[in-house]
């Protein structure tokens, strides 16, 4: 079986004990094939929990939840140094961040410092305690989570520590007919008192091997030019759009680029193709983009969000 249609028995499976939210779903594993980190935003119970619990148990892979609190320390992600009697000697004692995948929920609820370590340890794939540096697992994927609502106590990621997100996805409700499918999936999650495990598992391998695959994607040169025209539009669009121009204040990274490739590749491979297209370009351009585009006063004088920034930025950049 080659490594495509694992992946696609791992989306299947995943549509199946996660209802509603197969955008989520494709997201995830987007994430997971491009090498990167998620940040999903959405109102309590919407499945962003399950949805990476599901992802664990179809991979070969550890999984731990850190739960953000405003009381969390630094050393309570990333671990800390044990002092040892019988040894005179002090031990690092590695935290949960040490696990291929972690579920960082409702970060914005912890303060800077505790944020810093863990976006620390996602960029470097490392963590630096006393003299020593300590590597992480090299399948390693945080998907961070944030609330909408109830800002009250809560600390909001800087822009620059956004940028270290692959992708920044939002998640709404499910339609009336996944509600009725969520309540049967509950009586039998109920029932068993667990999510149900897939027949089989995809190794760690298995991943990485898909991984080289995606970058040996075929990327014609008017699709580059089309995806690099796209970030460089974000910093400044007034070579397509005078107006847009007036709405934006920084752009996105050239960190945005990078990610912009790799998800328009996992796109493209997901969809079972050798190439990439400017569909799969602009298919994951909102949740690449979202979190590194700032807006103008002008633009929020007008109640301009970054959605909407991007909507029209889409339809200026013509298609190369």
């Amino acid at each position: 079986m080659s490594n495509s249609d694992n992946l696609l028995n791992l989306k299947n499976y995943l549509t199946q004990v996660i209802i509603g939210q197969e955008r989520l779903v494709d997201r995830l594993l987007i994430a997971l094939l491009a090498n990167g980190h998620l940040l999903v935003e959405g109102a309590p119970g919407l499945a962003k929990t399950r949805a990476i619990k599901g992802l664990s148990q179809g991979v070969e892979a550890e999984f731990h939840r850190i739960q953000f609190t405003p009381d969390l320390l630094p050393a309570d992600v990333t671990g800390t140094e044990i002092y040892r009697p019988e040894t005179t000697s002090f031990e690092f004692q590695k935290g949960p961040i040490f696990h291929q995948l972690v579920l960082a929920d409702e970060i914005n609820r912890a303060p800077a410092k505790v944020q810093s370590a863990l976006l620390e340890a996602m960029a470097e794939g490392q963590v630096s305690v006393g003299r020593q540096t300590y590597k992480l697992p090299e399948l390693f994927m945080v998907m961070a989570t944030q609330n909408p609502i109830e800002q009250e106590g809560t600390y909001q990621l800087p822009e620059a520590q956004l940028d270290r997100f692959l992708m920044h996805v939002t998640i709404g409700y499910p339609d009336a007919g996944a509600e009725h499918k969520i309540l049967a999936l509950a009586r039998g999650d109920a029932i068993n008192n667990e999510i149900p495990p897939p027949e089989t598992q995809i190794t760690q391998q298995q991943i990485f091997d898909a991984r080289k695959e995606i970058m040996g994607l075929h990327m014609a040169e008017s699709v580059e030019q089309y995806l690099v025209n796209l970030v460089l539009a974000t910093r400044d669009p007034s070579h397509y759009d005078k107006e847009l121009a007036d709405w934006v204040e920084y752009g996105a990274s050239p960190r945005g680029t990078i990610a912009l490739d790799s998800c328009a590749r996992a796109h493209a491979w997901l969809q079972n193709r050798d190439y990439v297209t400017p569909d799969d370009v602009q298919a994951v351009a909102h949740d690449v983009l979202r979190h590194r585009i700032i807006l103008s006063y002008s633009a929020e004088a007008q109640s301009i969000n970054n959605d909407q920034f991007i909507d029209r930025l889409l339809l200026a950049v013509p298609v190369a």
